[in-house]
């Protein structure tokens, strides 16, 4: 997979680690700020829905480069595992964005009120803003790990 000449791969990176680490902590500031809700709701899915997709066409690319370049394999053996393991924390964390999104409410921070869900506050709410952490604080730490072991590997070219 190539753009313009250049494999796809390394360009589509790019908007993963800008995305997920954005999509991470618009999560934890939509699970710890109820006031703030409203205004970080769409911000967040959006996020999350471009790393998670970005995610996946990197994990596509990323394999056809491989195919295309054999000689890599031992070298990104590590990053090309720690890649998979992103994009699939990646999908099961736009679940739970996507959940936390829909059942999650909070007072708006309008004058009018416009945004405001009602909270029930009941264990099924903290149990999704517990994941919602979890799942932001696992994404941003399997960036760094991809990451880092992608830079290695470009390092050790």
């Amino acid at each position: 997979m190539e753009f313009n000449g250049l494999p796809l791969h390394p360009l589509v990176v790019h908007a993963v680690v800008v995305f997920a680490p954005l999509a991470a902590i618009s999560a934890i500031a939509y699970a710890v700020m109820p006031r703030w809700r409203w205004a970080l709701r769409w911000p967040m899915v959006a996020t999350t829905l471009v790393a998670t997709l970005a995610a996946v066409v990197a994990v596509l690319a990323g394999d056809a480069l491989l195919e295309s370049r054999p000689e890599l394999e031992a070298l990104v053996k590590t990053h090309e595992e720690r890649g998979e393991l992103l994009r699939t924390f990646l999908l099961g964390f736009a679940v739970v964005v996507g959940l936390g999104a829909w059942r999650l409410g909070g007072p708006s921070g309008l004058k009018s009120g416009k945004g405001e869900r009602p909270s029930s506050g009941g264990l099924v709410e903290i149990l999704l803003m517990g994941l919602l952490v979890v799942g932001a604080v696992a994404v941003a730490v399997a960036v760094f790990l991809a990451g880092d072991s992608g830079s290695r590997a470009v390092w050790e070219l």
